[in-house]
């Protein structure tokens, strides 16, 4: 998303829904470091742990990165939030595809890939707005800035997909295979909500196919493992699909 506020104080409407589907969901049944993640964002967005930045001075762009080497920008854009919805909406993911995908991989194998994740998800937006801008001569790529974890939210999702087993998902009354539903989600939400991050959520898409579908998934397990002594275990049709990705 790009970010239109400076943070704001207090308990928002977004932040009450947030804390009334967290307890519905029951604390208990959420992985503790999905929770510590989702608690710490929500007391960064509301400004109970005092940073010395906005979000909106966070936000991550290709010039930034490229042209004056912001590399704070690069490592804190994706846990900012422009609004208290927009907070809610990823936090409330973040809660799902955490509590599917945390006690599969333990949680610290989970914390270590979102790490790896939310670098990616920086690097890809960087890389697709220099792209985009050469392709396209459309400057405003190169410019644009962002915030939010729905990148790394998406790459979550692709993993999460590859996880289980073929079945059809209904996104807003449609019906698609699993390798299909995050393309449509990419466009309904690009469609349904202007403000979101277009070039964000595909870079996304795109880190979490690099990871389901290519050796450099097996190759971040791989670096993963060496750091904890501990292997990430899939399931079986997510070693079928780096194979799969068009069958």
């Amino acid at each position: 998303m790009r970010p239109g506020q400076r943070r704001q104080q207090g308990l928002q409407y977004g932040i009450y829904l947030l804390l009334m589907q967290t307890v519905n969901i029951g604390i208990d049944k959420i992985p503790p470091a999905t929770l510590i993640g989702v608690i710490l964002q929500t007391l960064l967005y509301v400004g109970l742990i005092q940073v010395p930045w906005n979000a909106e001075e966070v936000c991550i762009s290709a010039v930034k990165i490229l042209k004056y080497k912001n590399w704070r920008s690069f490592f804190l854009s994706n846990f900012e939030h422009g609004s208290d919805m927009h907070l809610y909406y990823n936090m409330i993911s973040f809660i799902l595809k955490g509590s599917y995908l945390e006690p599969i991989y333990g949680t610290i194998n989970f914390v270590f890939l979102l790490f790896v994740l939310s670098t990616g998800c920086s690097a890809m937006y960087v890389f697709l707005g220099y792209m985009l801008t050469q392709l396209t001569g459309d400057y405003g790529y190169y410019t644009t800035c962002a915030i939010g974890f729905s990148a790394t939210l998406f790459a979550l999702k692709v993993i999460a997909l590859c996880e289980e087993r073929d079945r059809l998902h209904n996104i807003n009354g449609f019906h698609v295979q699993s390798k299909l539903a995050v393309w449509v989600e990419l466009i309904l939400i690009h469609l349904l909500v202007p403000n979101s991050s277009f070039v964000g959520h595909l870079g996304g898409i795109l880190v979490g196919c690099l990871y389901s579908y290519t050796f450099v998934g097996e190759m971040v397990d791989n670096m993963i493992h060496m750091i904890t002594g501990k292997p990430i275990i899939h399931e079986e049709q997510f070693y079928r699909s780096r194979n799969t990705l068009f069958t």
